[in-house]
């Protein structure tokens, strides 16, 4: 594997944890800093930057689906929204600070789509939370290696 198709696999792998579809990105993040072959600071920014644009995405497809929340297809109903929305108020735009975790994260980062959540705070807390996630691994994987003696 050439080092560049090591960064741009890991970025779109990044992006799609992001959004609904069923990706990880950390078990690819800690294989590649294992090896010990690539950059741990570029392995982090292209991961954080993948993940960051994926939620993003979210962002944006909230903003724009709320429209439809009458259709028949539209896959929330309304009173899950209303109580997820609820829940949002109730905690704020902190709760963006969670957007790392599976699936919960995913659908936060929705929600504050819907929600009209402005767009430098979402991009700010979101770019904290999941850079910050990364960080930890990092740490994790580099720590554990130099334990061992790897």
């Amino acid at each position: 594997m050439t080092s560049l198709s090591a960064y741009i696999g890991l970025f779109l792998i990044a992006f799609g944890a992001a959004t609904v579809l069923p990706f990880q990105s950390e078990p690819l993040l800690v294989g590649l800093l294992a090896t010990g072959k690539f950059s741990a600071t570029w392995l982090l920014v292209v991961a954080s930057i993948g993940n960051v644009l994926g939620s993003v995405c979210n962002w944006v497809l909230g903003r724009f689906i709320d429209r439809f929340h009458d259709r028949a297809w539209f896959p929330v109903k309304a009173s899950s929204l209303e109580k997820a929305g609820g829940w949002y108020r109730r905690y704020g735009r902190w709760s963006l600070l969670l957007s790392w975790m599976p699936i919960f994260g995913d659908a936060l980062t929705v929600l504050a789509g819907v929600l009209r959540e402005p767009w430098w705070s979402f991009l700010l807390l979101v770019t904290i939370a999941k850079t910050g996630r990364y960080l930890v691994l990092a740490a994790a994987t580099l720590g554990t290696q130099s334990a061992l003696g790897l």
